[in-house]
Order: C-alpha cells, then sequence, then structure tokens
C-alpha cells in the first residue's frame, strides 16, 4: 500500500538531491552547475576588467585624435591643474558611473571606433572641421541627462554660496530657478568652443 501522507517539500527536495547526485550521460548536474558558476564569475571577472581598462584616461588618449586635439585642450584649463589638486580625467566628464548607464555608453562609443578605421577626424583640419558637430553631440546628451556627469563632483545642493563672487552667487541662483543643468551656461569648461560665428547661439547652445 503506497504512503499517500508524504511531505511534498521533502519529496521535492529528495528529488532535487537526487538530481544533484545522479550522474547524467557523462557529468553529474552538481558539477555541470559548479562548472557553470565558476565559468559565470571568470566571464564576469574579465568583461567588468575589460569594461575599467577602457574607461581610463590612459585608454582615452591612447589614439593621437584624442591626444593631440582635445586633451592638449583640457590640460590648459582648471579641471586639469587647480589649486585644490583634485583633477578630472576623461571618463569622470564622459562615462556614466552607473552601470547600465556605463554599459550604454560603451556600445555608443562602437561607433566612434567606426570613425577612427574611417579616419573621419585624424587630421588637424578635419577635427576643426567637426568641432561643432561634435561638440553638440556632447552637449545634448548633457542636457538630456542633467549634466549627470558633472554632478559627480558638483551639485547645486553642496554649493557655499558664500564663498562664490556676485556674479557666480547670481548666476547658479537664476540657473536654479529656471531649472537650467550645467551644460547651460558651462560649454567651454574643459575644451575650446568651436567657431560659432554666422550660427544662431540660440540654435547651437540654448535649445539643445
Amino acid at each position: 500500500m503506497s504512503n499517500n501522507n508524504t511531505d511534498p517539500k521533502e519529496s521535492l527536495m529528495k528529488s532535487l538531491w537526487g538530481a544533484l547526485k545522479t550522474p547524467s550521460a557523462r557529468y553529474s548536474l552538481g558539477s555541470v552547475l559548479i562548472v557553470g558558476f565558476v565559468t559565470g564569475i571568470i566571464f564576469w571577472g574579465g568583461f567588468n576588467t575589460a569594461m575599467e581598462l577602457t574607461n581610463t584616461e590612459a585608454f582615452c588618449i591612447s589614439c593621437h585624435e584624442m591626444e593631440d586635439n582635445v586633451y592638449e585642450e583640457f590640460k590648459e584649463t582648471i579641471h586639469y591643474s587647480n589649486r585644490t589638486g583634485v583633477r578630472a580625467t576623461c571618463p569622470d566628464c564622459h562615462v556614466p558611473k552607473e552601470w547600465v548607464y556605463k554599459v550604454m555608453r560603451k556600445i555608443y562609443a562602437t561607433n566612434e571606433l567606426l570613425h577612427k578605421v574611417l579616419g573621419t577626424i585624424n587630421t588637424r583640419e578635419k577635427f576643426e572641421a567637426k568641432r561643432l558637430e561634435l561638440a553638440q553631440k556632447v552637449w545634448r546628451v548633457m542636457k538630456k541627462t542633467d549634466s549627470r556627469e558633472c554632478r559627480n563632483c558638483h551639485n547645486f545642493d553642496s554649493m557655499d554660496y558664500g564663498e562664490q563672487g556676485r556674479r557666480a552667487v547670481k548666476q547658479h541662483s537664476e540657473g536654479l530657478d529656471a531649472g537650467k543643468t550645467c551644460i547651460d551656461c558651462h560649454q567651454g569648461i574643459a575644451h575650446q568652443l568651436p567657431d560659432m560665428r554666422g550660427e544662431d547661439p540660440t540654435a547651437v547652445i540654448g535649445n539643445l
């Protein structure tokens, strides 16, 4: 006579344990799970290592297009050298810290690799001809994200207005009240502004 009073949970646990112990054609399920777990850790570690290696200033300026143009300009700004000794690097301003947004940025960067191969800005002349277009793309992204990367270091709530000049206090207060974001006023803070002669400033900057 069969026993119908077997605990379903106990039965399930026995089935799972039996599956873990019982070999399949060649390997037990437990071995497969362990190998899969270890492989996953190795893959994840390798993926994150690659992410971090491509998230350094050295990597960013490893091509001459960046090193000879925007990086040379950056070295002349307060974000590179200042009295506090706190220096921003390329990833600090151009790569999100949040993992999901960081991965999205890396995927988007594959387009930049394509243009590296095509030689789109491989000379100073080509770079200057594209400077406005490139700047607008960055401004547009920063506007859309509420200057997210700027806020890694700068925040309205953390500002001590008593330490700022009257002009800065006025502009920051008005900007906060108007719902403006950093890039609305600070387009040339780290790199030279494009030649916007003949351009409508409102169209170039104000309506990003």
